[in-house]
């Protein structure tokens, strides 16, 4: 089951955090409370307004929201005890205890932990005295010259003085100035400890612990580490200056032995833990602990984890990190700089305009949003440190140009920043080491894995004629082993075109293999073909030997479908010519026919022949550019539910349906004669793909009404706006593979297809008139517009080319999904799901949403079969994040049309928005008489003799959309606002479903520019 998770900060780490809990299919919705501008409606990452200084309310919040775990980012909320309070109501937290969390709260007690504990530091002492803090700084043996607020400082409160002077001089900022408020009532002074600072964090479950790789930040403000100390200036990871022994003893007499003291204490630390050192020649000094994610070292290690976030932190909860360790993408490095507001630290400068950010990620950089909030659809700056830009790439030089390319391509005037983080590192490995061909960015020992890994996939692959063995510098095919006389060969490459930008993004490599195969084989079946043996070719700027390996194994796996043997391929590491994570694929396919057996049978196809369609999968591996551009004109993204498709769905899981392959069905019933012709539909759609296989003096006639046309093309044509000949000459538009058959062969030929796929007669050859079109296709629209509506076609009227009368009459209609919200007893919701149960009706209501629990509306719908849900308004902070809650259960039903049925709040303008068109609402008068509340005593108030009720799509302005249905009630002598009521309701029970019943059919919808349209072929 999805889970639901609460993240709570608002920073750049908090971002970062979300952005990698939603990766895991695990997770449903990610909210963030409460949250910036770049968790704001983010495919499944939204803000929260819940408060989350109340823990009773915020627990309360996460029992009625379903929330299966809350992440805490930053180190307040920990030291005040959220997970404890959290916890003991029954709410799954991650981080530490408050006790746990003194590790940072309090510098005093974090000292004080490691002298008990033996874990090396430097020398200390604490002061609530002024006066006694300078002394020790002017006495002690050592460079006493680091003060530190013993408290929580966001970061900033620590000073490293130049000499004594000046070290005093902050020991009375912090404690007679309040520089940092009661967090420097004690202070701390240390010993200065020479050498290079690193951030070393683990994730620990109370007894074990398992270490991230080394980051390091950079705390001063400008290159150089010049200027005052900030909350982190940018970070790189991993540090090349702590080789594996060094963390090793890290992990040993650092994180270990302090997750070992604190259990030891009775407070076990689960969570994060952050260990601040200092690599001194006597070896790893401990500077300062954080019980949490770092900001910004968050930003760079989140990106080189290779594991499932969510699944990380359940281990981590469950105490199972021994047995389950994270793994981290090695041989990648990641530099994050951070993007802050001219005069930070100091007083800063807010709403600043930032634009170019979608056009900034395209350059293969992410970037994490901090200080920033929405304004009137813009991103402005509302912080010190506004964003964070990360890259990873094979180098950290590499990564750092890269990451200082996008902060270059970022609009935000006077952004302060630097060009410089990791520039240590840099140092340190062009003194270290010499290069060699990995440095230039190619791998080949990567390479010599990912053969090793597939060569048993291939070996699977092995069929009569050959053995798939891997490694030489060709393969070899038998045609005489695998049975053939007198063969000739075929030969067909392709590739999988911009489907592959779509599993790059989704990260979701495993079904392209199958693609891949698909598209070769289908192609060379087309000849009447076996398809013998494959090749592939798989190119990328730096071996991933994880994603290369998967997408071979795909490429095996579909062989074995196919028939066919994975011979041998190619493995090209191309640096500088692709981007991070960017990769290319071909593929080559060969087979054998015997000479007798080739198709097309040109001289055989004749007028009269029927067609028969093969169900493809959806769209297939065409097209996808123009699948793109329409999910970027309809504002969705490939993380959204996908408004097609099956429950649960993303956009991107539905469009990466692999290909069907074909062979294994087809290729007995080609080799049975009874096939003349077969049409591989591929880029060109049905328009160009069909005459391919025909006499030039032959035409198609297509009818869409006799096959299911998956709801994926409906919405593609609705959405993009798609004219009849764009959908079919771009898309298959649910046919893989169309047959050419003799009519006294089709129901023969049918019946084997059925037995193993969804097949149809389609249509039929005719003679070619002079001047016209190869391909005709009917009722396209009409059935885009239904949608599925699968039927039984009978070949009679197919005999003589085009079918005969209107078919579409005896294709079953698609129901409307419809969504209705609810605040009582649901007389209305009543009317509509008694019309919807109608076998007539094109409605479905498929969920009832109250803003009130327990009213009567909810039991009317459990009664009748229909899902609820209650999302109390009470519990919101804002109405657009009830707004929000109540789109996201919407369209986790795949809602099409909402209908509210006494609902009794207001809905935003965004929301209203959204569903422009697709939202109706019904109100007690003739409008736009009597607007507003109390129609009815405005009725008579007024004299009026007649009034009614009006169903009106639903606009911003209140009782202003476009009139869809009115009803006449008249106003009697005697009335009251009782007995006027009770009629208008009678008429509303009538006048709402007939309304509803009017837009799920097709037969009205709302124009441009907010006027109705009327269609009267679909109007009953």
């Amino acid at each position: 089951m999805a889970v639901r998770l609460l993240v709570i900060g608002s920073g750049g780490r908090e971002h970062t955090l979300a952005w990698k809990l939603a990766q895991s299919p695990h997770i449903q919705q990610v909210l963030v409370a409460p949250g910036n501008a770049g968790t704001a409606n983010c495919g499944k990452i939204s803000n929260s307004e819940v408060s989350v200084s109340n823990h009773s309310i915020l627990a309360q919040f996460c029992k009625e929201h379903s929330v299966g775990l809350v992440v805490v980012g930053p180190e307040v909320p920990l030291a005040a005890g959220m997970v404890d309070d959290l916890q003991a109501a029954g709410v799954p937290c991650f981080g530490p205890s408050a006790k746990a969390a003194q590790l940072e709260a309090s510098k005093s007690f974090s000292k004080a932990f490691m002298d008990r504990h033996g874990i090396p530091t430097a020398n200390w002492c604490s002061f609530t005295d002024p006066q006694e803090a300078c002394s020790y700084i002017r006495t002690a043996s050592f460079p006493a010259l680091v003060v530190k607020a013993s408290g929580l400082a966001a970061g900033k409160g620590v000073i490293v003085a130049k000499d004594q002077e000046e070290a005093c001089q902050a020991v009375l900022d912090i404690m007679k100035d309040k520089t940092f408020g009661s967090a420097g009532e004690t202070v701390v002074v240390e010993e200065l400890l020479e050498g290079e600072e690193v951030s070393c964090l683990c994730f620990s479950d109370g007894c074990s612990v398992s270490p991230m790789p080394p980051a390091q930040d950079h705390k001063r403000l400008r290159d150089g580490d010049l200027g005052p100390n900030t909350g982190g200036m940018g970070a790189y990871c991993p540090t090349p200056q702590v080789s594996q022994e060094l963390l090793q003893q890290i992990r040993e007499t650092v994180l270990q032995k302090t997750v070992d003291g604190m259990k030891e204490e009775g407070t076990p630390y689960v969570g994060v833990l952050y260990a601040g050192l200092m690599l001194t020649k006597q070896g790893p000094k401990v500077l300062e602990f954080n019980c949490r994610f770092g900001d910004p070292e968050c930003q760079v290690l989140m990106p080189l984890l290779k594991s499932d976030l969510y699944e990380v932190l359940q281990s981590t909860l469950e105490g199972k990190l021994a047995s389950s360790a994270p793994e981290w993408h090695q041989d990648s490095s990641a530099v994050t700089v951070v993007m802050a507001s001219p005069g930070y630290p100091g007083s800063y400068t807010k709403g600043v305009a930032i634009t170019g950010l979608s056009q900034v990620e395209e350059t293969g950089v992410q970037v994490f949003h901090a200080g920033t909030s929405l304004k009137e659809g813009g991103v402005v700056s509302s912080g010190g440190r506004v964003l964070t830009v990360t890259a990873v790439r094979s180098s950290l030089e590499m990564a750092l140009h890269a990451a200082n390319r996008g902060v270059a391509a970022v609009g935000f005037p006077g952004a302060v920043y630097r060009r410089d983080i990791g520039h240590r590192a840099i140092a340190h490995l062009t003194q270290h080491r010499g290069l060699t061909y990995k440095d230039s960015g190619v791998d080949i020992a990567a390479g010599n894995r990912l053969v090793d890994m597939i060569k048993p996939f291939a070996k699977a692959t092995s069929r009569s004629g050959c053995n798939a063995e891997l490694g030489g510098f060709a393969g070899l095919f038998d045609l005489k082993a695998a049975g053939f006389i007198d063969p000739i060969l075929v030969s067909g490459t392709d590739g999988v075109g911009t489907k592959l930008k779509i599993a790059q993004a989704c990260q979701q490599h495993s079904t392209l293999g199958q693609d891949l195969v698909a598209m070769c084989v289908n192609d060379v079946l087309a000849q009447g073909a076996e398809p013998l043996f494959f090749l592939d070719y798989f190119s990328c700027g730096r071996l991933d030997v994880g994603v290369a390996s998967a997408v071979i194994r795909g490429v095996a796996e579909a062989c074995g479908l196919a028939g066919c043997a994975l011979l041998g391929g190619e493995t090209a590491e191309m640096p500088g010519v692709y981007g991070p994570g960017e990769y290319d694929l071909a593929g080559f396919c060969v087979g054998a026919v015997e000479r007798g057996a080739l198709l097309p049978r040109l001289g055989d196809i004749c007028e009269g022949d029927l067609l028969i369609g093969v169900a493809s999968s959806g769209v297939h591996s065409n097209g996808f550019s123009l699948v793109r551009k329409v999910l970027e004109r309809a504002g969705v993204t490939y993380s959204s539910p996908a408004p097609f498709g099956k429950p649960g769905q993303t956009v991107g899981e539905v469009l990466l349906t692999p290909t069907k392959i074909y062979s294994r069905l087809l290729l007995p019933i080609l080799r049975s004669g009874a096939i003349k012709a077969y049409a591989h539909i591929t880029g060109g759609g049905l328009l160009e793909n069909i005459p391919r296989v025909l006499p030039q003096e032959l035409s198609v006639d297509l009818d869409t009404s006799r096959w299911i046309i998956p709801p994926v093309f409906s919405w593609l044509q609705e959405e993009g706006g798609l004219c009849e000949e764009e959908m079919g000459r771009t898309f298959n538009c649910g046919l893989g593979a169309v047959l050419v058959v003799a009519f006294p062969d089709a129901q023969s030929v049918l019946r084997q297809l059925q037995a193993h796929e969804d097949a149809w007669i389609v249509g039929s050859l005719a003679h070619k008139q002079p001047g016209a079109e190869p391909v005709v296709i009917r009722n396209m629209k009409h059935s885009l517009r239904l949608g599925p509506s699968p039927c039984v076609v009978d070949l009679g009227p197919m005999q003589n080319g085009a079918s005969q009368g209107d078919s579409s009459s005896t294709v079953p209609r698609k129901r409307t999904r419809v969504g209705v919200l609810i605040s009582g007893t649901g007389t209305n919701l009543q009317a509509l799901m008694e019309q919807a149960k109608r076998t007539s009706s094109s409605a479905e209501i498929v969920v009832v949403i109250s803003n009130q629990p327990g009213v009567l509306g909810l039991k009317r719908a459990s009664l009748a079969g229909i899902q609820t849900r209650v999302v109390d308004h009470k519990l919101y902070g804002s109405r657009a994040e009830f707004d929000g809650t109540i789109d996201h259960v919407l369209e986790e039903f795949h809602v099409e049309v909402v209908c509210l049925a006494g609902f009794m709040r207001i809905l935003t303008g965004s929301f209203v928005r959204k569903w422009n068109g697709k939202l109706l609402n019904i109100h007690p008068s003739l409008l736009p008489s009597f607007k507003g509340v109390n129609a009815q005593k405005q009725a008579l108030q007024a004299g009026a003799r007649v009034t009614g009720c009006t169903v009106h799509f639903v606009a911003e302005e209140v009782d202003a959309g476009a009139i869809i249905a009115q009803e006449a009630v008249p106003v009697l002598m005697n009335d009251t606002e009782e007995s006027l009521s009770d009629r208008i309701r009678e008429a509303e029970h009538r006048a709402f479903p007939a309304a509803l019943e009017l837009v799920a059919r097709g037969g009205v919808r709302l124009g441009d520019d907010g006027r109705i349209i009327w269609n009267p072929n679909a109007q009953g």
